[in-house]
């Protein structure tokens, strides 16, 4: 009786990534989420150092942008194994743009909202009739806030549109559509 052996042949697809863009997204993205992750921290020491209550925006963004740390550590991790696959990029670029996007219309609201906004308070200049010392201070403070939060907006408008342009990406890296 003669025995017949089956040969399973495995390929395995390989897929081309736009180097340039995409070391140009990593960089901007680890750009991004540091400085998010940075001055979210910030404000929450601030926030507990004055014995008030922090906004949940602030652990959010905490969160959702060491989640993008994390992210692009897989995603470097894979492309030095040369195993980076666009369905993995475009789940994880989609959760993180939920999540951010989410960030972004929480600190809009927070920066520009209704009265009690934070930018309501970034206009106020010390008084040049009296400046001492104390004065000065609280309006480097009050101005180093404002300015914590703008940039942090700018960086969440960056962060969520390079998401969705990873997104796009990483779908004309599948169907092998880049150019």
């Amino acid at each position: 009786m003669a025995t017949t052996e089956i040969v399973t042949v495995q390929r395995r697809r390989k897929y081309q990534w736009p180097e340039a863009q995409l070391n140009f997204w990593l960089v901007i993205m680890i750009i991004s989420a540091s400085v998010i992750l940075g001055i979210f921290s910030y404000l929450t020491s601030v926030q507990n150092s004055l014995r008030l209550g922090s906004p949940w925006i602030l652990p959010y963004m905490i969160t959702t942008s060491a989640l993008m740390i994390i992210f692009i550590i897989i995603i470097l991790g894979l492309i030095a194994q040369q195993q980076l696959l666009p369905g993995v990029v475009v789940l994880g670029s989609f959760i993180l743009f939920v999540l951010w996007l989410a960030g972004l219309i929480e600190t809009s609201i927070q920066l520009y909202g209704p009265s009690g906004a934070v930018n309501s308070y970034c206009g106020s200049r010390p008084n040049t009739q009296v400046i001492d010392s104390l004065q000065t201070a609280v309006w480097l403070a009050n101005s180093s806030l404002c300015a914590d939060w703008r940039a942090a907006f700018a960086f969440e408008i960056v962060g969520t549109i390079f998401l969705l342009w990873m997104m796009v990406m990483a779908y004309q890296v599948n169907r092998d559509d880049f150019d």
